[in-house]
């Protein structure tokens, strides 16, 4: 019986979810940050265990990685370089124009992944459509290679001036550094992200130049204590993109793997969603750390090429995520102004809440829904070490309810307003502020801490239904074992729509056809294969484009035209206006190859046969300053088609579901708990 493995490393938990014949399990270990594959073959040595697995039979590891993620964050990346145009080596200081903050003088831009001192120059040039006026300069090449050498740089980062029109200057470059034997790993622009926009190219390439030793060594690592697990199946990563792509492929790339953690949820989140006809969703990811919110849109995720990680725009295909600082391990704070703050910094997995018994003394969202009756306090407090209701209500009073001059439970429940308003934002930013009516949403929760939350913020929003996934606090890691294979390849053409023959546009989908049909081929889906085209046109004069899908692959004059419609009803759509009559310009042309994968059946385990079989306990919860008696339920046991009225607490193995005063939860055939608000 082979068996399919997906793992996620969170900030305080690391994810492990198996299925094998339809059953899933879902497992959770402490993450270790100071070296994440520890806590993936703690993970996979438990599943195994729990499951009765043998990790033999497992044909399907993939895995969401934070490790691109946490060193941008952190800026602990390779020693890098970057050769490029003479007379460009300051386009990573320049930046964009826009300041980041407009009405600020003093704001600063980003520091540069690259120092000035690490950036050369080579002398030569090619014109906007690739025609080299000036030759490169290769004895210069072959000197700085022993500048670079004795820099003691450990990548490099090439991004030479219209790369994207042709790439043969940067890959004579690299040919150059590696005839002169430079120890250092190589990255190209005219690979990583051949499009317009020297900013943009020049920063993707760059990270991917400082992330690619990291990357490589975590990679190397795991792959290797995998091995020695006895696993057999090769390490799969999620992309940024939602699509699963080999170590090797992330090694190589992994400016691709930035979001790798939050696109898995987000693809989980879809898939669940759409089980039960929910094809328009905000998708909202509160783990320990942090909460990731996101938009799904007839059923696939919104992307974009915006999406910025840390204070860095990454150009590279990315499903379109929004990340705040609000986790369940958040710390409560006071500042100067007395004001009550939460986040973004947050206890981790060490120590983690008090509550967790852990030697955590600062106080935590967690906290105050303990304290607040929302969750067990038997799941929680430490057997290990002495922990009471008394630390954690201690730490809350010391922390923010002496300072604030409240009681402890106002002060718990000022914790969970705070943390509420900087979500709803969040959530606001992916709907409101981009056009979406959220009435017309519905809003998927998960993370261990987003059931607690989602319930109030739907209500706040007038988003009229809530779905709580069987599986809520893994499914990022379930996520990974329902997306897809997928790869993208674009390249920027910036040419008048109506120059633009169908032939030539054919020849170039033709090119990124043959290189994802290859790498499809060796991932075993030569006959499966499925290619997405697609272009970013604009109206002449425009700075910015809209991506429109290809979805003919005869391309003739009538197809173009088509293209061109499309384009003008999605401009209708962004902006409320359209110009018909106004030319059009082609910027990049666009495939996504894709292998599609069998998504497992989740079949739910055994349950009770009614609502009152489930029930587990009565205890007394505060909503809003208002205590009630609550009935918990047991969701292992609550069976299909079940109704029940707020307020009610569903616990669940992973994570736990508030159901308010007013609202009403409903469970469906796939065990998802969906709460009417």
């Amino acid at each position: 019986m082979d068996a399919r493995v997906g793992v996620d490393i969170g900030g305080t938990f690391t994810d492990v979810v198996t299925v094998r014949d339809g059953e899933i399990r879902a497992n959770k270990t402490a993450s270790t940050p100071d070296a994440p594959e520890d806590g993936v073959v703690d993970g996979l040595q438990r599943a195994a265990n729990r499951a009765d697995l043998p990790l033999s039979d497992v044909d399907f590891l993939g895995h969401g990685t934070t490790v691109a993620t946490n060193a941008v964050l952190e800026r602990e990346w390779a020693e890098t370089a970057l050769v490029t145009t003479e007379g460009f080596r300051d386009a990573l200081e320049i930046g964009r124009q826009a300041r980041p903050d407009i009405y600020d003088f003093r704001a600063e831009k980003p520091e540069p992944v690259v120092p000035r001192d690490r950036r050369y120059e080579v002398s030569e040039r090619l014109d906007e459509r690739g025609r080299v006026e000036t030759p490169l300069d290769e004895d210069a090449v072959g000197e700085l290679a022993g500048t670079l050498a004795d820099a003691g740089v450990e990548s490099v980062a090439v991004a030479l001036l219209f790369s994207f029109e042709d790439a043969t200057h940067e890959r004579r470059v690299a040919e150059l550094l590696d005839a002169e034997g430079l120890d250092a790993a190589v990255s190209l622009s005219s690979d990583v992200l051949p499009e317009i926009r020297e900013y943009e190219r020049t920063l993707a390439t760059a990270l991917n130049a400082a992330l690619k030793p990291v990357m490589r060594g975590y990679l190397d690592a795991l792959d290797a204590e995998v091995a020695d697990l006895g696993v057999p199946a090769g390490l799969k990563i999620m992309g940024s993109n939602g699509g699963i792509i080999t170590a090797d492929a992330a090694g190589e790339r992994p400016v691709d793997t930035l979001l790798s953690g939050p696109a898995a949820g987000v693809q989980g989140a879809a898939h669940v969603a759409g089980l039960v006809g929910m094809d328009d969703a905000v998708t909202m990811d509160m783990g320990g750390t942090s909460c990731d919110v996101s938009l799904v849109r007839g059923g696939d995720p919104v992307t974009s090429t915006e999406v910025e990680v840390g204070d860095y725009p990454v150009g590279v295909p990315t499903i379109d995520v929004h990340t705040i600082g609000a986790g369940g391990g958040s710390v409560a704070w006071v500042d100067a102004g007395d004001a009550l703050r939460v986040g973004p910094r947050s206890a981790g997995a060490d120590p983690g809440p008090v509550c967790y018994g852990r030697g955590g003394t600062e106080p935590t969202v967690t906290d105050a829904h303990l304290l607040l009756g929302r969750l067990n306090p038997e799941n929680f407090l430490s057997d290990d070490l002495d922990v009471e209701v008394s630390a954690v209500r201690e730490a809350v009073e010391r922390s923010v309810a002496d300072p604030l001059g409240t009681s402890v439970e106002e002060a718990a429940q000022g914790i969970l307003d705070v943390a509420n308003a900087s979500m709803e934002r969040a959530l606001r930013v992916v709907s409101v502020e981009r056009g979406h009516d959220p009435r017309e949403f519905g809003l998927v929760a998960f993370g261990g801490a987003g059931p607690l939350h989602a319930p109030t913020l739907a209500a706040e929003l007038d988003v009229p239904r809530v779905l709580i996934p069987r599986t809520a606090g893994v499914l990022s890691a379930l996520g990974l074992l329902v997306s897809d294979v997928a790869y993208d390849y674009s390249t920027s053409r910036v040419r008048p729509w109506a120059g633009v023959s169908p032939a030539d546009l054919r020849e170039e989908f033709a090119e990124f056809e043959a290189e994802g049909r290859e790498r499809l081929a060796d991932e075993g889906f030569a006959e499966a294969a499925v290619f997405e085209r697609a272009v970013d046109l604009r109206y002449r004069g425009q700075s910015f484009e809209l991506t429109v899908p290809v979805e003919t692959e005869r391309l003739d004059a009538d197809a173009m035209d088509d293209v061109a419609a499309r384009f003008h009803e999605a401009h209708e759509r962004r902006y409320g206006h359209a110009s018909p009559d106004e030319p059009l310009e082609l910027v990049t042309i666009r495939l996504r190859a894709r292998g599609p994968v069998e998504p497992p059946t989740l079949e739910p385990s055994a349950r009770a046969s009614s609502v009152d079989d489930a029930l587990a306990d009565e205890r007394t919860v505060v909503y809003d300053g208002d205590p009630r008696e609550t009935r918990v339920y047991d969701r292992s046991l609550l069976p299909a088609e079940a109704e029940f009225d707020g307020p009610a607490i569903v616990e669940g193995e992973e994570s736990t579901i508030v159901v308010h005063p007013g609202q009403r939860g409903r469970v469906d055939e796939y065990g998802n708990v969906l709460v009417e608000t």
